[in-house]
């Protein structure tokens, strides 16, 4: 498990992070939102020991993390760090020997990634003749080949296509099925949503919100359900306690009020008025998305 704990960083007299604190689980994948400036970079630079923390520590199992564990991570930035004039195998096997492999195993390992991440007929072509979509596949090859136990990715999937989204993805869920833990920061937050078990959102250098995924939906979701009837449902807006989200005849979503009932007794209320009025297709809790929980907590 890697831990980050308390940490804090300043350049000059402007505190950069706060008592940051979070972790990342063997076989998670975490994703890291913040706005720009928030201050996702600067924690992963330090996890990496790029930047020294100003307080705080980070541990890996339990221990400090030295620069010998560190050769064990992987760490792509979000600023290619490639040759352009370099040929793309070439390149990455390169990356594996200076992570210790030998010779036949950054071949071996090369091969395979190159082969997954669908670059294998562009591998004797240099990094500056791809797609800024392709080298960014690359960065991410780079960043794999050594076989880390840990990954810290920040935006890996910047500049990719939908489809090059997918196939990255299911590179990165095979590795965290192999009990690595992952952390990736993403401005895309329906990627993060689609692939992420643990959320850590962090908002002017301190933590603002953390939690495994669905229960971070289940806190911070205002009480809404869907409720689907038989006839038009506009009489859901007479009834107190209740804010109508979204009505199409017999579909309306719905909000209820924190009152003095609470909200699962107005729920409740809710149903038994449907039943009463006819048949009931369903009625289900809502739990808002990922881009709601940003919102909110930042």
């Amino acid at each position: 498990m890697l831990q980050v704990s308390t940490i804090s960083r300043s350049f000059g007299e402007h505190r950069v992070l706060d008592g940051v604190s979070f972790e990342v689980q063997p076989g998670r994948m975490t994703g890291f939102l913040g706005a720009n400036g928030s201050g996702k970079t600067t924690t992963m630079r330090i996890i990496l020991g790029v930047l020294a923390a100003h307080g705080g520590t980070v541990t890996w199992q339990g221990k400090p993390v030295t620069q010998a564990v560190r050769q064990r991570f992987g760490y792509m930035p979000e600023e290619r760090g490639l040759y352009p004039k370099m040929r793309i195998a070439e390149q990455i096997a390169w990356f594996a020997q200076l992570h210790g492999l030998s010779r036949a195993a950054a071949r071996r390992n090369t091969d395979d990634l190159l082969e997954k991440l669908e670059l294998t007929e562009r591998a004797n072509d240099k990094l500056e003749a791809l797609s800024l979509g392709n080298q960014q596949r690359v960065q991410i090859a780079a960043a794999l080949v050594h076989e880390p136990a840990a990954l810290i990715l920040d935006e890996p999937f910047s500049g990719l296509d939908p489809i090059a989204v997918e196939t990255v993805l299911g590179v990165l869920r095979e590795r965290a099925v192999g009990g690595v833990p992952v952390l990736f920061s993403s401005h895309q937050l329906a990627v993060v949503e689609k692939l992420c078990d643990d959320v850590v959102i962090i908002s002017r250098g301190a933590i603002a919100a953390s939690g495994e995924r669905e229960e971070l939906r289940r806190r911070y979701g205002t009480p809404r359900f869907e409720l689907v009837v038989d006839a038009d449902a506009g009489w859901l807006r007479d009834l107190p306690g209740v804010r109508v989200v979204e009505l199409d005849g017999p579909r309306a979503v719905f909000d209820v009020a924190d009152d003095a009932m609470g909200p699962e007794r107005t729920a409740q209320h809710v149903l038994r008025a449907a039943l009463g009025r006819g048949e009931v297709h369903s009625f289900t809790p809502v739990l808002p998305s990922l881009d709601q929980i940003f919102k909110e907590a930042i």
